[in-house]
């Protein structure tokens, strides 16, 4: 329980507050007048939600921290020691408490009258300019260390889902690799049995021209479904075994993955010598079998990339930190990419109602992709306990602004949070999931831009809608 001490404060003692060293003797005694030195035990609360704030308040000993209850779990978020001045300043437009103010270990404070701040702001010019100055100072470290909070906790989004679409392709090219190997190690045995062939120029000629005809047409790389697939696979084998081709079965399926027809192989056949058709056959099997292998390396590599171009881009990590003319929906997109492992894994339906059309926009791009990140992440979330569901994000030109929706079709938001969830700290989510501050991000992101954003909800959908103008 609070308690008045009885200690003796002085002007030096203020002094050495940093901040008020240029403050009038006078005033800084008139503050100490004006003030009572409170204790607190450790653990006891000064402040809980709800309360009216108290203060300014001048740490003398001891130390305080701040903290908010998420979820049942407390998430603190600063801690404050002696020789520092929180609680209210003046001009501050704080006046309510939201979270808890608590003592850690015996604090002791020289407290000054809240309703008394403006005879202080009326009569002490110096004393209040220097708490205003400690006012604004600490609102932008904080808001400092937020922003940088804020990108971490984008990345902490994208992080796990990033790493396994990364892992994916990375493994394929390990395994093709290998098998690559393998594979060239029996090339030997096909290319003796090549050698032993005594064929034309002519035949060796068409031959070859006859197999990059059939390489080069785009209808060889057609996707196959899985009946089709298997039905052509028996095809070419029947064809094999016909023509006393060697372990039909296993070779037919290299041909397959080129979608090779009976078509193909009879023109083939007609370039080669009778007996030699087996062992060609064979060799051709094995080309396409490693030809099969770079082509799978290759789109591995080609996925890494993309990826990696994706988060260069998302980041804007190589362009200049200032407003720029840009292609709205490339982040938008590069979202998706980025938050493509969450949106497979809970099973979400990504529309694109996407215009074209429209211009480009002049932004912080980096920043917007932080935006889009975390309207899109939380519309996930929302979603998940579905298991399942369709995501829209929707753009369109509004006379001079451009207005991007992003819908779900989870179970909405419950009136009673509607107003508080562009507040700090406010989130439904569990320890772990949420901070609190992803939603605050997106609205000062939004406001940096002179734009505005809307939600609109009920059950069975959820709408944000951010606009703001096209030329910045």
């Amino acid at each position: 329980m609070q308690k008045v001490s009885e200690i003796k404060v002085e002007v030096a003692d203020l002094q050495s507050f940093e901040g008020l060293a240029g403050v009038p003797d006078d005033q800084l005694q008139w503050l100490i007048d004006k003030s009572e030195v409170l204790t607190f035990e450790d653990g006891e609360y000064l402040l809980e939600p709800g309360q009216e704030l108290t203060g300014p308040h001048f740490i003398l000993n001891g130390n305080m921290r701040f903290f908010m209850m998420q979820q049942g779990s407390r998430r603190d978020y600063v801690f404050v020691e002696k020789g520092n001045i929180t609680g209210y300043m003046p001009y501050s437009r704080g006046l309510i408490a939201k979270g808890y103010a608590q003592a850690v270990g015996e604090l002791t404070i020289l407290s000054y009258p809240v309703q008394d701040i403006m005879e202080m702001i009326k009569n002490h010019f110096e004393l209040t300019q220097a708490l205003v100055h400690i006012m604004t100072t600490r609102v932008r470290d904080f808001t400092a260390m937020q922003q940088q909070n804020d990108k971490m906790m984008a990345l902490g989004k994208l992080s796990a889902g990033l790493a396994h679409e990364l892992n994916n392709p990375a493994s394929a090219i390990v395994r093709d690799s290998l098998s690559l190997r393998k594979h060239l190690r029996i090339v030997p045995a096909h290319l003796k049995g090549m050698f032993a062939i005594r064929a034309s120029d002519e035949q060796v000629d068409g031959l070859t021209d006859e197999l990059f005809r059939i390489l080069n047409k785009k209808e060889c790389y057609t996707r196959l479904t899985l009946k089709q697939r298997t039905q052509l696979e028996d095809e070419i084998t029947e064809w094999l075994e016909e023509n006393g081709a060697e372990d039909a079965y296993e070779i037919a399926e290299s041909f397959v993955d080129f979608s090779f027809t009976i078509e193909n192989l009879e023109a083939l056949k007609r370039h080669m010598p009778p007996h030699a058709l087996p062992i060609i056959m064979g060799w051709l099997s094995a080309k396409l079998t490693g030809e099969k292998m770079i082509e799978d390396i290759q789109e591995s590599a080609r996925r890494i990339a993309e990826l990696v171009s994706s988060v260069k881009t998302f980041t804007h990590m190589d362009r200049a930190q200032d407003k720029q003319y840009a292609d709205i929906h490339i982040g938008i997109r590069n979202t998706l990419t980025m938050l493509g492992y969450k949106i497979r894994k809970e099973n979400i339906t990504v529309v694109e109602d996407f215009d074209e059309t429209l211009p480009e926009v002049k932004a912080l791009i980096g920043e917007l992709n932080q935006v889009w990140t975390n309207l899109v992440d939380n519309a996930l979330d929302a979603m998940e306990i579905n298991e399942k569901g369709t995501l829209t994000i929707r753009t369109k030109k509004d006379n001079e602004f451009v207005e991007v929706t992003i819908i779900d079709d989870g179970p909405g938001i419950p009136e009673e949070n509607i107003g508080q969830i562009f507040d700090p700290f406010f989130t439904t989510k569990e320890m772990g999931k949420g901070t609190g501050m992803g939603l605050e991000v997106v609205h000062r992101i939004v406001k940096q831009h002179r734009g505005s954003i809307k939600v609109k909800s009920r059950p069975g959908q959820t709408e944000f809608i951010v606009c703001f103008p096209i030329n910045g």
